[in-house]
């Protein structure tokens, strides 16, 4: 499989949950020939050698080769990568789709760890774990008040498949101590996050990233919403960026007619191989909306950039992150893997959106934060386009290369100009911490409460604006939030609903006053 890795986020906050890295095993021959004739490839072996033999001091030989390939690569493009073996095997879990182990979204406070929700119909879940619970250890392995690594907790939580663990829980609301055999099992990881009806016409799916099951997921999202009548979709790809370049293509087939051309790839000695729709589409006709950002990258820019050159769909929102190249993973007999860029991508009229590294890698994702200074994220007018790449759909639309793809309707940053960052904030998981807290502390005040509760008791006064600039700063994060409290007490309140009511409550609040889709409903 070819790959379009994920590009990670402008903020990032820890959020403790099993697989949030993208990556893929292909295997590939490797040589051990530390002995050859003397030639220029022949040099690191034979250096390592007398290291190992010679050297005054003990030498950890195996760190020097990881360093030696990370130097080796970052003379290359910013996208091909050395992966350790341990960030590997998450990586690879990540992108099947699903994993063996107990089933909890949680994260850790005061180096104890905090169930924030067993996984619907998990492990944890059946054995009878509640959000709140306290994991404080896992058979006779003590898990709190010390700092335990993610290596470490994850390898006391997951497992076999059907092998058991006893965890030791404390439960906060009835001060009790207690134990739970829990049958480790496989939990799914979804890449599509939900699909909705946004109006009683129009569907609404949002993909996370393109993993082993997306397409999977997707099409039983899609046929679900087709039994309702929907005549038009809007697919979310904010946020996402990327993974298989084989699952993007195969959604876009859903909307294009037979022989359309989807995305082809060029290699160093000029091979050209084009992919294009078949017979399949089930979703040919309706209208489409693809919702796209600045962290919209790879994979989800051959989507994107598919459906906009075939003159299929309309592209809202902000230009995406501009990753045109493509990788494939060599892997080694550590389990660590070169992660190598093997060819560009081209949308169907023959565009790279591949934005230019030829200045080193941190000019290149400093290209980024370019975009907060230059108020392209504010304005449509700042957006820069290269008139020197112009290409034409098939109904005559310009359309540029050079830099990710420009979306055919701009809907701006939310928040207050000057305090771009607000929006990052709030969807980096911090907010969901906050809240959790708030219910763990004061449980009593959350009973039963609907979603028009919660927005009142939220709207109706500045408590909770107050209490999160406190967790803000006492988490060291220097952002005013002072300009964005309609912003905020939006997902305050859709993270309450969330962590109260399900994630269908979540959504419906989050999306309801939402820029982009707001533009979608109005074609």
């Amino acid at each position: 499989m070819k790959i379009a890795p994920k590009y990670i986020p402008f903020f990032a906050f820890t959020v403790f949950a099993f697989g949030i890295f993208l990556g893929k095993y292909l295997n590939f021959p490797t040589h051990n020939n530390f002995l050859a004739k003397n030639n220029h490839k022949d040099k690191i072996n034979k250096l390592l050698d007398f290291i190992n033999n010679e050297y005054v001091d003990n030498v950890n030989t195996d760190s020097i080769v990881d360093l030696t390939v990370d130097n080796i690569l970052s003379k290359l493009d910013p996208h091909s990568v050395y992966i350790s073996s341990k960030d590997q095997v998450v990586e690879a879990q990540s992108m099947k789709g699903n994993f063996v182990g107990i089933g909890v979204n949680f994260y850790l406070l005061n180096d104890t760890i905090m169930v924030v929700k067993p996984t619907e119909k998990g492990p944890a879940e059946k054995a009878g774990l509640l959000p709140g619970d306290r994991i404080l250890c896992a058979d006779n392995f003590k898990l709190y008040g010390k700092k335990i690594t993610a290596e470490n907790l994850f390898s006391k939580l997951k497992g076999a498949e059907n092998s058991k663990v006893e965890l030791t829980v404390f439960r906060k609301k009835t001060k009790q101590l207690l134990k739970f055999k829990v049958t480790r099992a496989v939990v799914a990881l979804k890449s599509v996050e939900t699909s909705v009806l946004l109006t009683p016409t129009t569907g609404y799916i949002k993909i996370n990233r393109f993993a082993e099951s997306t397409y999977t997921e997707f099409k039983a999202a899609l046929t679900q919403l087709q039994q309702q009548n929907i005549t038009a979709l809007v697919v979310d790809l904010r946020g996402n960026g990327g993974g298989y370049m084989e699952k993007a293509v195969e959604i876009a087939d859903e909307f294009l007619k037979d022989k359309q051309l989807i995305v082809f790839t060029k290699n160093k000695k000029g091979k050209i191989d084009k992919t294009f729709a078949t017979k399949k589409g089930s979703f040919e006709t309706g209208k489409v909306f693809v919702l796209i950002d600045e962290n919209s990258a790879s994979a989800s820019e051959i989507l994107a950039g598919a459906l906009q050159d075939n003159d299929r769909g309309t592209l809202i929102g902000r230009r995406s992150f501009g990753k045109g190249l493509v990788q494939r993973e060599m892997d080694f007999e550590d389990g660590s893997a070169v992660r190598l860029t093997i060819a560009r991508y081209f949308t169907p009229t023959g565009r790279s959106i591949q934005k230019p590294y030829n200045k080193g890698h941190d000019a290149y994702f400093k290209e980024f934060e370019k975009r907060f200074d230059s108020g392209e994220l504010f304005e449509k007018d700042s957006v820069k386009v290269n008139d020197s790449l112009k290409y034409k759909t098939p109904r005559g639309r310009l359309v540029y290369g050079g830099g990710g793809i420009v979306p055919d309707i701009f809907v701006p940053l939310e928040g207050e100009r000057g305090e771009e960052s607000i929006t990052y904030l709030l969807e980096s998981g911090i907010v969901g911490h906050f809240v959790f807290e708030q219910i763990d502390s004061h449980p009593n005040d959350y009973v039963s409460l609907s979603l028009d509760k919660i927005k009142e008791k939220v709207n109706h006064s500045n408590q909770y604006y107050t209490l999160f600039q406190k967790y803000l700063n006492k988490s060291g994060v220097t952002v005013n939030c002072s300009n964005s409290k309609k912003l905020l007490n939006r997902y305050l309140i859709a993270e309450l609903a969330k962590q109260l009511l399900g994630d269908a409550a979540y959504f419906k609040t989050i999306l309801a006053d939402d820029k982009m889709i707001k533009a979608a409903l109005e074609k």
